[in-house]
């Protein structure tokens, strides 16, 4: 299976809430790397799951999310 990249829009405000998401991430069986920026409440991720997947993954975070 090919790997995509797909970005997403996450409302991260402090540490605490990057630190959400990347034990999501890390978790998340599918995903090869992710860079988590908490300056530009952005998250790329590299997976061979299916946007819509990773965005549900990201979703379990509690964190408002969104596909750019």
């Amino acid at each position: 299976m090919t790997e995509s990249t797909y970005s997403f829009k996450v409302g991260m405000t402090c540490s605490g809430c990057s630190g959400a998401v990347d034990r999501i991430l890390s978790k998340t069986a599918g995903v090869s790397k992710y860079e988590i920026s908490l300056e530009n409440q952005t998250v790329v991720v590299h997976s061979t799951l299916s946007k819509d997947e990773v965005f549900e993954a990201i979703k379990k975070s509690g964190k408002p999310v969104e596909a750019l």
